[in-house]
């Protein structure tokens, strides 16, 4: 049976590193779904949240509910932000009669991109291949919010070649936490260092992970500190898309 999902791009995503969404539509169509990126999506309203503005989370989380609800499913290559619109979008609601019933709606939908294929589509990447050793980083959001742990390891198992390195303290913040890093900048900056030492620390090629704001943050401090270790979506690789450049590696 195809599945007709809408992808949540994300902003990072569309701003930062577009190729995670493109290998997130190659993913899915090779699951066999139908994929459509919704016009009107733009931010999930997670740093307003975060900030203490509710005003504006609450009307571009309205913004997000009419742009997705009239699909089957909602993917996103993001923990953070599948997890603000699963976890907190009815929570932002639970006031409201009106708008409590679609936020539901939506949010029962909404699933993190590996989840949905591992778990949903049971699909696993045929004819991929990298020659390469691995680390990984769980993701706060979408390990504490969502319970993406195992997904994307089952994923990456099919991906022939590659290997995996583990990473002491993989489920240790890495100093990014949205808006944390921006109020606490040197408390991050002694977060990430830590993460970085452990990431150099397992003789890895490639470090993965689920969110892009995590990715940046860690490889903008491996490369500051002169690592060789190169950093991608994990959603990437499985999708076939690792032999291109590193995040921070684009012209």
């Amino acid at each position: 049976m195809t599945h007709k999902v809408a992808l949540f791009v994300t902003c990072l995503v569309d701003l930062m590193r577009p190729r995670i969404g493109f290998a997130a539509i190659r993913a899915l169509e090779a699951a066999g779904c139908e994929v459509v990126v919704p016009e009107g999506q733009t931010c999930c309203g997670q740093p307003a949240l975060n900030s203490g503005d509710r005003d504006h989370a609450v009307a571009l989380a309205k913004q997000t509910i009419a742009a997705l609800e009239p699909y089957e499913a909602v993917v996103a290559p993001s923990g953070s932000c599948a997890g603000t619109i699963r976890c907190h979008y009815p929570e932002l609601f639970e006031h409201d009669a009106a708008w409590l019933p679609r936020a539901q709606a939506v949010a029962g939908k909404t699933f993190e991109i590996m989840a949905y294929l591992d778990e949903v589509c049971g699909w696993r990447p045929e004819g991929v291949s990298l020659d390469a050793k691995a680390t990984y980083h769980d993701s706060c959001s979408g390990l504490r919010e969502l319970g993406i742990k195992a997904q994307p390891r089952r994923l990456l198992k099919s991906v022939a070649g590659l290997s995996f390195a583990p990473l002491q303290g993989e489920e240790t913040c890495c100093g990014f936490g949205g808006t944390f890093c921006v109020k606490y900048p040197s408390i991050s900056n002694a977060i990430v260092g830590e993460k970085a030492d452990a990431i150099d620390a397992t003789g890895a090629d490639l470090l993965l992970a689920g969110d892009l704001g995590c990715l940046m943050n860690m490889a903008g401090k491996l490369n500051r500190k002169g690592s060789k270790v190169r950093a991608f979506h994990a959603i990437e690789l499985i999708a076939g898309m690792g032999d291109g450049p590193a995040i921070g590696e684009e012209a």
